[in-house]
């Protein structure tokens, strides 16, 4: 099965950028965008100088278990930049979402508890909200987890989105907010 149709089956089509989207990212934009496929995942990543932004990570139902995502994000760690990602927020109808969720909890990733992201999904017209996660070699704050965060929906999200979908997504700073601090999402798990 190719790489696309893998992602497209796991993650909800409100999260799903199009195949000609991140196809002309990887050929567009291969210094920065970046897939790292094998028999049993597809991991799609943004490297920058200064952060690691995880935009897909697929673990095949019948490899889970055997370590591989864990060896996937230990290969990103060891880039020695922070680590950013969006997830959605647990879904007690959706039991793969606690579980990604623990599984990033044990990964050493936290909850960036100021950094709201509300957007409008092109797809279903419905607003998205996830949650960021991060992972830092050294200290992060919640600032420079937005500033990337910002630089990510720019330079990714949107990149050609009107050529793709026909219409643009919202501007950055309708999407991304910086809030009162939340509950903290992974220490209920």
């Amino acid at each position: 099965m190719h790489w696309y149709e893998k992602l497209n089956q796991y993650f909800p089509i409100e999260e799903m950028k199009s195949r000609e989207h991140m196809e002309t990212l990887l050929k567009e934009r291969p210094e920065i965008y970046h897939k790292d496929e094998g028999p049993g995942h597809v991991l799609m990543y943004v490297e920058l100088e200064d952060f690691v932004f995880i935009d897909y990570l697929f673990v095949a139902k019948e490899t889970r278990g055997q370590g591989l995502g864990h060896k996937l994000i230990e290969k990103l760690k060891a880039k020695g930049k922070p680590i950013i990602l969006e997830v959605e927020p647990v879904n007690y109808e959706d039991s793969d979402t606690e579980k990604r969720l623990r599984f990033y909890k044990r990964e050493g990733f936290e909850h960036a508890r100021t950094v709201g992201y509300r957007r409008r999904s092109l797809a279903t017209k419905e607003i998205n909200e996830m949650e960021i996660l991060y992972w830092a070699p050294g200290n992060a704050s919640e600032e420079m987890v937005y500033d990337a965060m910002r630089k990510t929906y720019e330079m990714i999200h949107t990149y050609k989105d009107k050529t793709f979908y026909g219409e643009s997504y919202q501007h950055v700073d309708e999407v991304l907010t910086l809030e009162d601090e939340r509950d903290d999402l992974l220490e209920k798990l």
